[in-house]
């Protein structure tokens, strides 16, 4: 059976900037990555519809320590997919990666103090794997089943469904009636590459979404890296967007009507007041749900010209050739687009058990958003709902390094958060709080809670994190070391960790 120091789970954005840091700050640290498809690069890769891009900004999106380099700071999903591939390759991340070992389950012994890791491979077979600390950095979506809006009638329909998850590579659109059916970052970001490239695309949507255009280069960027060298440029540059990012947010919370009639007005400026009236005013502040972010107006652009249209509405039901709507009215289509939103999965759906005890995740308590009550040697990573995924991954990444390191020092084979006695009798939140969106509240209930005080909260704010995690001491008596090395060796268990240096 193979032994590793850490087993890392998933090979996109997260679990390839986890390589690179376990990598420099934990070198005598051995490790391997099992991704469950056959290619790096994750969402990158996962996602094939057209105009897939990000929807921040890639001076945050992208790693701290490599610099984006493209002028297009809102980057087409190709480049973000060539970007984490060349990470892995610069770094020689890619020979670590088992393609397609789907983790099935993970059980950990504390007798052994390791977990074991059974997959389930490309042919069907099943493998096992044991390690020491396992890093999830698997997202918190389905990648093989996306959400069933339950759609009525969409049986009877004639023409084609398709949904953005699993995007036909020869679909043929061009001439032909779309509609897109929702009003998130995929929708948004179809319609107006559909209707680019020759189809008269229709988004239809229950309730409008908040909206901002930005343009797609940051012209600060740009010029800062033709006169500054390139790491200090985009040090700048991510510094800025942080921050403005982090104002922008905590406007949304104490100012929700002055930041709301900012965004229609951007909006009315480009569509004239009756369509923001009708089309693009939700009933919720700015950033109780999640805020779109389109580059260069070109959702307003496809609007203006003809090729695209919003409307509001609820449907009745889906016919064989379009849809019939409760207001009366119907929408012809060819082609129906299901943009309805993901599944979220708990920690990759994985079966979980400690000593023979399954997992219950609502059960737990997270602690700094990243460990678990009671589970010993795992760390997940996920992201912020509202900022880049990659600054809370960074941050994680790097504390995983400092435990490993600490756990070293000490002469320590586990490390496990316990609730306190003063923890106890806290109140508990939904792991992600204050954020209304339907793909999140949909399977909240499924996931672990967080406390109301630190280190239980997951408190999603960057510049917060980024003071805490890095510098708060690891022994504050929730986080509880133990097992030692010498005890483990006697008893001729797993393979423990092997001593490295302190960071």
């Amino acid at each position: 059976m193979s032994h590793q120091d850490v087993i890392i789970v998933g090979a996109g954005l997260s679990g390839i900037g986890a390589a690179y840091y376990l990598q420099t700050r934990c070198p005598k640290k051995t490790y391997t990555i099992l991704e469950g498809r056959d290619a790096i690069g994750g969402t990158w890769d996962l996602f094939r519809y057209p105009g897939i891009r990000s929807d921040s900004d890639m001076h945050t999106l992208g790693y701290d320590f490599k610099p984006w380099r493209e002028a297009k700071a809102i980057a087409d999903g190709p480049s973000i997919w060539k970007y984490v591939n060349e990470t892995a390759d610069e770094n020689g991340i890619r020979q670590h990666i088992r393609f397609r070992h789907k983790v099935v389950s993970a059980a950990w012994s504390s007798e052994d103090a390791c977990w074991t890791v059974t997959t389930q491979t490309g042919d069907g077979t099943m493998a096992d794997l044991t390690c020491n600390f396992l890093y999830m950095c698997s997202g918190y979506y389905n990648y093989e089943e996306p959400f069933d809006a339950e759609i009525p009638g969409l049986d009877a329909f004639g023409g084609q469904v398709v949904h953005p998850q699993f995007w036909p590579e020869d679909l043929d659109y061009s001439g032909r009636k779309v509609v897109v059916i929702g009003s998130g970052a995929t929708a948004m970001t179809i319609v107006p590459a559909m209707a680019e490239r020759g189809a008269t695309v229709t988004m239809l949507q229950r309730t409008p979404t908040y909206v901002a255009s930005r343009p797609a280069e940051d012209r600060i960027a740009n010029a800062l890296r033709r006169i500054l060298p390139e790491k200090w440029a985009y040090a700048i540059t991510r510094f800025k967007n942080v921050r403005f990012q982090a104002w922008m947010y905590r406007q949304t919370r104490t100012n929700p009507d002055k930041v709301k009639q900012r965004l229609l007005k951007m909006v009315s400026d480009a569509l004239g007041t009756e369509y923001t009236d009708s089309h693009f005013t939700p009933p919720y502040n700015p950033w109780d749900q999640r805020l779109c972010l389109i580059p260069d107006d070109d959702l307003y652009n496809a609007i203006r010209n003809g090729t695209a249209s919003v409307v509001t509405d609820t449907i009745d039901t889906v016919t064989e050739s379009g849809l019939q709507l409760s207001s009366g009215e119907t929408l012809e289509a060819d082609i129906i687009v299901t943009a309805t939103g993901l599944k979220l999965s708990v920690l990759s759906d994985v079966s979980f058990s400690v000593d023979g005890q399954t997992i219950h995740w609502p059960d737990k308590v997270a602690y700094k958003g990243m460990m678990f009550s009671d589970v010993p040697n795992m760390v997940q990573t996920f992201g912020y709902i509202n900022a880049s995924w990659t600054l809370r991954a960074d941050l994680t990444a790097a504390y995983v390094c400092r435990l490993l390191n600490r756990m070293d020092k000490l002469g320590m084979c586990e490390v496990t958060p316990r609730l306190r006695e003063e923890d106890r009798d806290m109140p508990l939140k939904p792991w992600i709080d204050d954020f209304s969106a339907g793909y999140m509240q949909r399977l909240m209930h499924l996931f672990p809670k967080q406390g109301a005080r630190d280190p239980w909260r997951n408190t999603q704010n960057y510049l917060l994190d980024r003071k805490l995690i890095p510098n708060a001491p690891l022994e504050d008596g929730a986080l509880v070391f133990s097992h030692p090395i010498d005890q483990q060796s006697a008893k001729g268990g797993a393979e423990p960790i092997r001593t490295a240096d302190a960071a």
